[in-house]
Parts: structure tokens; sequence; C-alpha cells
């Protein structure tokens, strides 16, 4: 049983993130999802006294079972009902001070993932070669969904760009001659949070024939406000594109596709999202100073990255396109290059690395990065 007024805490929260924050209605759907597990975990007991509600958030959080009841909710997915239960309580104490005035904002600073023991990084990240692997399968001419599948496994490793933007962008978004990408809501692409920016593609000619073999296909076909990704009607064993606007679980049918693609080149599957990650971790392996470590930040719409100075100012997007275009050509950094950094603590540590350790660090980094 869910307490009344806490639900409508809850509820009025919502609405101040949809009038006042102007979230989108994919946001406040995961909004509403998070904060029902703090709906559950506090049952019949007011908000007044969730300090001292046994067992703690982060502890009924771990305890939950994960997908399909296999193992326990994915450690994303609780860190992002804390930091929502976070800043719900926040804006609580200052919406209903009488209220909550008890509620001590050093206990919603508590409100963080236990810690769990180290898990392997392998296999948490699309690689380049996997990618390679993936393009390399024969495809016939005729076979347009296998075309497609190819040419999305290399864009989005190319753009690091989330599976929902990709689903959702359109034909016109996509600029091959400058290797640029439009992330921009207002041409249908779903962004997190509506953020908006024109990305780059790192420019590496193998990995971007099967895209721009895929593009001359779907270009000239479609209209130019059909997804890039289009899709594709089977009639009598015969395929051919079509202009329909693609269903509102295009993701999934992205990663089924995937899957199948990952199956024909004998390679265990990853998501959508590990292309991102990959793109991340060829980024900063690949980057010689902090401010190639920030362009891959901005270049996957990321704030900030917390190892690059605070006296890197924002980069004009075309010094940004640069790096990134020029990334793909650079050799990995290791100790005997002795490149001098800015001078900093965190630059000189990550220097001092060797070439196995800095990547285990920078593949932590990516994750961060791409959360």
């Amino acid at each position: 049983m869910i307490e009344r007024q806490n639900y409508l805490k809850t509820r009025k929260h919502l609405t101040y993130l949809q009038e006042v924050m102007q979230l989108n209605p994919a946001s406040l759907d995961r909004y509403r999802f998070y904060l029902r597990h703090l709906l559950l975990w506090a049952g019949e007991k007011d908000f007044k006294t969730v300090q001292d509600i046994r067992p703690t958030l982060p502890s009924y959080l771990a305890s939950l079972p994960g997908k399909d009841g296999k193992g326990t909710l994915a450690g994303c997915t609780q860190k992002k009902i804390l930091d929502t239960s976070k800043r719900f309580f926040r804006w609580a104490k200052a919406t209903y001070p009488r209220e909550l005035n008890n509620l001590p904002l050093a206990w919603i600073d508590t409100l963080r993932m236990i810690r769990q023991p180290q898990v392997t990084t392998e296999n948490v990240f699309v690689s380049e070669e996997e990618v390679r692997q993936l393009i390399a399968y024969p495809a016939a001419q005729d076979d347009l969904a296998l075309l497609r599948d190819q040419a999305a496994a290399a864009l989005l490793f190319l753009s690091g760009m989330r599976g929902s933007a990709f689903v959702t962008l359109p034909i016109s978004a996509l600029d091959l001659e400058n290797l640029t990408v439009r992330q921009w809501p207002e041409l249908g692409v779903h962004t997190k949070n509506s953020k908006k920016a024109t990305t780059f593609l790192l420019n590496i000619p193998d990995l971007l024939m099967p895209v721009r073999r895929w593009d001359a296909i779907v270009r000239p076909a479609l209209p130019s406000t059909t997804p890039w990704y289009a899709p594709i009607e089977h009639y009598w064993g015969e395929q051919s594109l079509s202009n329909e606007e693609p269903g509102k679980y295009r993701l999934n049918g992205l990663e089924k596709r995937l899957k199948l693609l990952f199956s024909l080149a004998k390679l265990d599957f990853k998501s959508p999202h590990k292309f991102r990650h990959g793109h991340a971790v060829f980024g900063l392996l690949h980057a010689q100073t902090m401010a190639d470590y920030k362009a891959v930040s901005m270049n996957l719409m990321h704030d900030s990255i917390e190892i690059t100075d605070s006296t890197y100012a924002p980069m004009l997007s075309s010094d940004v396109q640069d790096r990134i275009a020029g990334l793909s050509g650079r050799a990995v950094s290791t100790p005997d290059d002795k490149v001098p950094l800015a001078g900093d603590e965190v630059e000189a540590y990550l220097s001092s690395l060797g070439k196995e350790s800095l990547g285990r660090a920078l593949v932590f980094i990516a994750g961060k990065l791409t959360q």
C-alpha cells in the first residue's frame, strides 16, 4: 500500500518537471518509473519519517531482482532511482517546508549506491575491430535489411549517438561530406533531455564505407524527413524501402536486427548503447591532450568530464570537428611518449599509467561519459 500524501507529492513533482522544467513526455515517463520505486519502498510510511525506514533505500534497491527475475536490478537503474529521489527530496523540502523541515540534507546525501565488488570491464563496449567483423559479413546487393543494419552498426560507432537518437535521425540530418550529424529535436531527433547539438563522425574510411553505401541507397529514394534507418517492406521474398512512419518500438527493432547481425558475424551480442561506449573508448584512447578529451565529451553531448581541467573553455564547433576528425589518425599514447600535459595531478597520473591500466581507466571514464 502506498501512502496517499507521498503519492500526491510525487505527482506534484512530476507536474513541476513538466510545466516548469519542461521535460518531454519520454523523460517524464522515466521519472515516473523511478519515483514509483521510491513510493513502493516507503510503503505506508509518510515521507516525514523517511530517514527511519528500514531497509534504507539503497539497500532496498540492491535487493530487487533484475530483468526477468535474473540477478539484481541493474546498477545504472539503481543510480538513476537514487539520483531522482535526491532531487525529489530537495524539491520537497523547499515546497513543503513545514512538513519536511526536520528532514536533514545530510540524510538526502546518503542516498547513493552501496559499494559493490569490482566486476570485469571486458565486453562492455563494441570495439573498432568488432565493427569491422560486423560489416565484413557478405551482404547481397538486394538484401536491403542487412545492408542497412551493417550501416547502422558502423554509424553508431562512428557517431557515438544514443540508440533513441539514431532511430529517429532523418536523412536530412546526416551530412557525410562534412561528417556531421545534426542531433536537433526540431528535426524529430529524440535526444536525451531534448538537448541540441551538431556532432561529428570519426573519420575511419573503411568503417564509413557501409555508411556511404546505405546513404546512396536511401537518400535518393525517400523523402529527406524519413528516418535514415528506414523501414523495409518484405513482399514475396523481395525487399523494398518504405517511407512509413516507424512505430514507437523502433529501438527494440534495431536491437533485434543487431542481434541477428552479431549472430551472423559469430560475435557475442552487445546492445546499441555499447557502440556509444566503443566510440568514447576509441576517442579517449587516441586523445593526446585534455582538449581532445573535452572534444570527445562534447561530441557525446555530455556537459562535462571530471578529468577535464576547468580552464579549458568550451570550444567552437569547428574546433571540435577538427579534433574529432583527427583523432582516428593518431597513435595511442603510452608512458614512453612523454607528451607534456597541462600539469594538474589527474593528467600527471594518467600519463604515468601503463597502456593496459590506462585502457581500464578510460573504459571506466567512457562509462561515466555515456550514462
